[in-house]
Protein backbone atom coordinates (compact mmCIF):
# COMPACT_ATOMS: atom_id res chain seq x y z
CA UNK A 1 0.00 0.00 0.00
CA UNK A 2 1.60 3.42 -1.21
CA UNK A 3 2.97 5.72 1.84
CA UNK A 4 1.74 8.68 1.35
CA UNK A 5 3.24 12.27 3.50
CA UNK A 6 0.95 14.98 3.48
CA UNK A 7 2.74 18.35 2.16
CA UNK A 8 0.50 20.32 4.44
CA UNK A 9 0.44 18.60 7.72
CA UNK A 10 -2.20 19.00 10.17
CA UNK A 11 -0.83 22.19 11.88
CA UNK A 12 -3.33 24.93 13.77
CA UNK A 13 -2.78 27.53 10.52
CA UNK A 14 -3.60 24.42 8.33
CA UNK A 15 -6.54 22.86 9.49
CA UNK A 16 -7.94 26.14 10.88
CA UNK A 17 -8.20 27.28 7.30
CA UNK A 18 -9.41 24.19 6.08
CA UNK A 19 -12.74 24.67 8.53
CA UNK A 20 -13.71 27.68 6.70
CA UNK A 21 -14.45 25.81 3.86
CA UNK A 22 -18.24 24.87 2.84
CA UNK A 23 -19.94 22.83 0.54
CA UNK A 24 -20.89 25.73 -1.44
CA UNK A 25 -17.75 27.22 -1.90
CA UNK A 26 -15.97 24.21 -2.53
CA UNK A 27 -18.62 21.72 -3.86
CA UNK A 28 -20.74 23.81 -5.82
CA UNK A 29 -20.66 21.22 -9.18
CA UNK A 30 -21.68 18.14 -6.86
CA UNK A 31 -24.79 20.04 -4.77
CA UNK A 32 -27.22 19.79 -8.12
CA UNK A 33 -26.78 15.78 -7.75
CA UNK A 34 -27.63 15.68 -4.54
CA UNK A 35 -31.24 14.48 -2.82
CA UNK A 36 -32.28 13.29 0.52
CA UNK A 37 -31.54 9.76 1.72
CA UNK A 38 -28.05 9.87 -0.37
CA UNK A 39 -25.04 7.22 1.29
CA UNK A 40 -22.33 9.84 0.82
CA UNK A 41 -18.77 9.14 1.71
CA UNK A 42 -16.10 11.97 2.66
CA UNK A 43 -12.75 10.86 1.67
CA UNK A 44 -9.83 13.35 3.22
CA UNK A 45 -13.24 14.86 5.40
CA UNK A 46 -10.62 16.64 7.33
CA UNK A 47 -12.31 18.94 10.25
CA UNK A 48 -15.68 18.53 8.80
CA UNK A 49 -16.99 21.77 7.67
CA UNK A 50 -17.86 20.47 3.90
CA UNK A 51 -19.11 17.03 5.31
CA UNK A 52 -21.38 18.31 7.69
CA UNK A 53 -22.92 20.79 4.65
CA UNK A 54 -23.20 17.07 2.79
CA UNK A 55 -25.04 15.42 5.98
CA UNK A 56 -27.47 18.14 6.01
CA UNK A 57 -28.32 17.90 2.35
CA UNK A 58 -28.08 14.08 2.24
CA UNK A 59 -30.92 13.70 5.50
CA UNK A 60 -32.20 11.38 6.40
CA UNK A 61 -29.01 9.22 4.61
CA UNK A 62 -26.12 8.65 6.19
CA UNK A 63 -22.73 10.93 5.44
CA UNK A 64 -19.54 9.46 6.85
CA UNK A 65 -16.38 11.65 6.80
CA UNK A 66 -13.13 9.51 6.61
CA UNK A 67 -9.38 10.88 7.32
CA UNK A 68 -6.28 9.27 8.79
CA UNK A 69 -5.38 11.84 11.35
CA UNK A 70 -7.66 11.29 14.54
CA UNK A 71 -7.10 14.00 15.75
CA UNK A 72 -8.52 16.07 13.23
CA UNK A 73 -11.79 13.51 13.21
CA UNK A 74 -12.20 14.92 17.29
CA UNK A 75 -12.67 18.70 15.47
CA UNK A 76 -14.89 17.14 12.87
CA UNK A 77 -16.91 15.08 15.72
CA UNK A 78 -17.28 18.58 17.46
CA UNK A 79 -18.46 20.30 15.08
CA UNK A 80 -21.35 17.96 13.99
CA UNK A 81 -22.29 18.65 17.54
CA UNK A 82 -22.38 21.48 17.47
CA UNK A 83 -24.31 21.75 14.55
CA UNK A 84 -26.69 19.21 15.71
CA UNK A 85 -25.70 16.61 12.52
CA UNK A 86 -27.27 13.31 13.52
CA UNK A 87 -26.66 11.71 10.54
CA UNK A 88 -22.96 11.65 10.02
CA UNK A 89 -20.35 9.72 11.47
CA UNK A 90 -16.30 10.37 10.94
CA UNK A 91 -13.78 6.91 10.86
CA UNK A 92 -10.36 7.01 10.66
CA UNK A 93 -9.68 5.16 7.20
CA UNK A 94 -7.05 4.90 4.14
CA UNK A 95 -8.49 5.81 0.75
CA UNK A 96 -6.05 3.18 -0.89
CA UNK A 97 -8.21 0.41 1.43
CA UNK A 98 -11.71 1.73 2.33
CA UNK A 99 -13.11 -0.31 5.01
CA UNK A 100 -16.60 -1.09 2.92
CA UNK A 101 -18.44 -3.86 0.65
CA UNK A 102 -18.67 -2.73 -2.62
CA UNK A 103 -22.01 -0.47 -3.94
CA UNK A 104 -21.77 0.95 -0.94
CA UNK A 105 -22.60 4.74 -1.11
CA UNK A 106 -24.45 6.84 -3.87
CA UNK A 107 -21.52 9.25 -3.83
CA UNK A 108 -18.20 9.04 -2.78
CA UNK A 109 -16.42 12.92 -2.58
CA UNK A 110 -12.79 13.70 -2.01
CA UNK A 111 -11.79 17.50 -1.76
CA UNK A 112 -8.03 18.27 -1.95
CA UNK A 113 -7.45 14.94 -1.64
CA UNK A 114 -5.64 13.69 -5.09
CA UNK A 115 -3.09 16.09 -5.27
CA UNK A 116 -1.40 14.77 -1.86
CA UNK A 117 -1.37 10.99 -2.85
CA UNK A 118 1.77 8.89 -4.54
CA UNK A 119 -0.67 6.80 -6.77
CA UNK A 120 -4.12 8.58 -7.08
CA UNK A 121 -5.27 6.32 -9.89
CA UNK A 122 -5.73 3.75 -7.19
CA UNK A 123 -7.30 5.80 -4.86
CA UNK A 124 -9.83 6.75 -7.67
CA UNK A 125 -10.49 3.06 -8.56
CA UNK A 126 -10.81 2.21 -4.45
CA UNK A 127 -13.68 4.87 -4.55
CA UNK A 128 -15.09 3.39 -7.75
CA UNK A 129 -15.17 0.21 -5.54
CA UNK A 130 -17.09 1.33 -3.43
CA UNK A 131 -19.83 3.60 -5.04
CA UNK A 132 -22.81 1.58 -6.48
CA UNK A 133 -23.20 1.25 -10.29
CA UNK A 134 -24.44 4.82 -11.58
CA UNK A 135 -23.65 6.51 -8.72
CA UNK A 136 -20.69 8.96 -8.14
CA UNK A 137 -16.95 9.77 -7.80
CA UNK A 138 -16.67 13.39 -7.16
CA UNK A 139 -13.45 15.04 -7.23
CA UNK A 140 -12.04 18.58 -6.80
CA UNK A 141 -8.37 19.56 -6.47
CA UNK A 142 -6.01 22.97 -6.82
CA UNK A 143 -3.65 23.36 -9.87
CA UNK A 144 -0.59 25.14 -8.23
CA UNK A 145 1.02 26.09 -11.26
CA UNK A 146 -1.89 27.38 -12.86
CA UNK A 147 -2.78 30.19 -9.91
CA UNK A 148 -1.66 33.67 -10.18
CA UNK A 149 -0.92 36.86 -7.93
CA UNK A 150 -0.43 40.47 -8.38
CA UNK A 151 1.86 42.32 -7.48
CA UNK A 152 4.43 40.06 -8.67
CA UNK A 153 5.72 39.63 -5.17
CA UNK A 154 9.27 38.10 -5.97
CA UNK A 155 9.13 36.46 -2.58
CA UNK A 156 5.58 34.34 -3.68
CA UNK A 157 7.27 33.23 -6.65
CA UNK A 158 9.65 31.68 -4.64
CA UNK A 159 7.07 30.10 -2.02
CA UNK A 160 5.61 28.56 -4.87
CA UNK A 161 8.81 27.26 -6.07
CA UNK A 162 9.56 25.71 -2.88
CA UNK A 163 6.06 24.08 -2.48
CA UNK A 164 6.38 22.29 -5.97
CA UNK A 165 9.54 20.76 -4.43
CA UNK A 166 7.80 20.06 -1.17
CA UNK A 167 5.34 18.47 -3.11
CA UNK A 168 7.01 16.66 -5.75
CA UNK A 169 9.39 15.47 -2.55
CA UNK A 170 6.79 13.21 -1.31
CA UNK A 171 6.05 11.81 -5.14
CA UNK A 172 3.13 13.87 -5.39
CA UNK A 173 1.19 16.06 -7.84
CA UNK A 174 0.71 19.74 -7.19
CA UNK A 175 -0.99 20.57 -10.07
CA UNK A 176 -3.13 18.18 -10.03
CA UNK A 177 -6.19 19.91 -11.20
CA UNK A 178 -5.52 19.84 -14.86
CA UNK A 179 -5.03 15.88 -14.72
CA UNK A 180 -8.29 14.82 -13.23
CA UNK A 181 -9.36 13.36 -15.97
CA UNK A 182 -6.21 11.45 -17.08
CA UNK A 183 -6.42 9.88 -13.72
CA UNK A 184 -9.82 8.99 -13.95
CA UNK A 185 -9.30 7.84 -17.34
CA UNK A 186 -7.09 5.63 -16.34
CA UNK A 187 -9.01 4.14 -13.29
CA UNK A 188 -12.14 2.71 -15.63
CA UNK A 189 -14.13 5.61 -15.77
CA UNK A 190 -15.79 6.42 -19.08
CA UNK A 191 -18.31 8.64 -18.17
CA UNK A 192 -17.32 12.04 -17.03
CA UNK A 193 -18.51 15.53 -15.98
CA UNK A 194 -15.31 18.16 -15.88
CA UNK A 195 -15.81 22.01 -14.66
CA UNK A 196 -13.64 23.96 -13.15
CA UNK A 197 -14.09 26.69 -10.15
CA UNK A 198 -11.70 29.80 -8.60
CA UNK A 199 -11.18 30.85 -5.41
CA UNK A 200 -10.55 34.48 -5.46
CA UNK A 201 -8.65 36.69 -2.49
CA UNK A 202 -8.76 40.02 -3.71
CA UNK A 203 -10.82 42.20 -1.93
CA UNK A 204 -9.01 43.84 1.88
CA UNK A 205 -10.49 40.81 3.70
CA UNK A 206 -9.73 38.03 1.41
CA UNK A 207 -6.78 38.69 0.98
CA UNK A 208 -5.59 39.59 4.36
CA UNK A 209 -7.08 36.41 5.82
CA UNK A 210 -5.46 34.46 2.90
CA UNK A 211 -2.08 36.10 3.79
CA UNK A 212 -1.88 35.80 7.22
CA UNK A 213 -2.66 31.93 6.38
CA UNK A 214 0.33 31.16 4.66
CA UNK A 215 2.38 33.59 6.57
CA UNK A 216 2.01 31.28 9.37
CA UNK A 217 1.92 28.03 7.71
CA UNK A 218 5.23 29.04 5.69
CA UNK A 219 6.89 29.86 9.11
CA UNK A 220 4.85 26.94 11.35
CA UNK A 221 3.89 23.92 9.50
CA UNK A 222 4.59 20.80 7.62
CA UNK A 223 5.71 23.49 4.44
CA UNK A 224 8.49 25.09 6.95
CA UNK A 225 9.45 21.56 8.40
CA UNK A 226 9.56 19.81 4.93
CA UNK A 227 11.60 22.61 3.60
CA UNK A 228 14.04 22.70 6.07
CA UNK A 229 14.40 19.21 6.61
CA UNK A 230 15.30 18.79 2.73
CA UNK A 231 17.53 21.88 2.72
CA UNK A 232 14.86 23.71 0.62
CA UNK A 233 15.11 26.84 2.50
CA UNK A 234 16.52 28.50 5.56
CA UNK A 235 14.88 29.82 8.56
CA UNK A 236 15.73 32.97 7.34
CA UNK A 237 13.99 32.46 3.46
CA UNK A 238 11.18 31.05 5.39
CA UNK A 239 10.80 34.70 7.10
CA UNK A 240 11.59 36.24 4.25
CA UNK A 241 8.80 34.70 2.46
CA UNK A 242 6.13 34.77 4.95
CA UNK A 243 7.17 38.91 4.88
CA UNK A 244 6.06 38.80 1.58
CA UNK A 245 2.92 36.94 1.97
CA UNK A 246 2.52 40.08 4.31
CA UNK A 247 3.72 42.57 1.96
CA UNK A 248 1.34 41.32 -1.01
CA UNK A 249 -1.62 41.62 1.64
CA UNK A 250 -1.17 45.18 1.92
CA UNK A 251 -1.40 46.17 -1.68
CA UNK A 252 -4.74 47.51 -2.57
CA UNK A 253 -4.46 46.38 -5.83
CA UNK A 254 -3.66 42.79 -4.49
CA UNK A 255 -5.23 39.59 -6.70
CA UNK A 256 -4.79 35.50 -6.06
CA UNK A 257 -6.14 33.38 -7.82
CA UNK A 258 -6.67 29.54 -7.32
CA UNK A 259 -8.12 27.81 -10.24
CA UNK A 260 -9.77 24.19 -8.94
CA UNK A 261 -10.13 21.04 -11.60
CA UNK A 262 -13.76 19.03 -10.76
CA UNK A 263 -14.95 16.08 -12.00
CA UNK A 264 -18.06 14.18 -11.65
CA UNK A 265 -17.24 10.48 -12.90
CA UNK A 266 -20.28 8.02 -13.03
CA UNK A 267 -19.23 4.56 -11.78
Amino acid sequence: MPQDTYSHGHHRSVVSAHATRSAADSAAYLLPHLQPGLRILDVGCGPGSITVDLAALAAPGLVTGLDRSKDVLVQARALAAERGAGNVEFLPGNVYDLDFPDDTFDVVHAHQVLQHLTDPVAALHEMRRVTRPGGLVAVRDADYRAMSWYPEVPELEEWMQTYQQIARGNQAEPNAGRRLIAWALEAGFTELEPSSSNWLYATDERRRWHAGAWADRVLHSAYAEQALERGLASREDLARIADGWKRWADAADGWFLMPNGELLARA
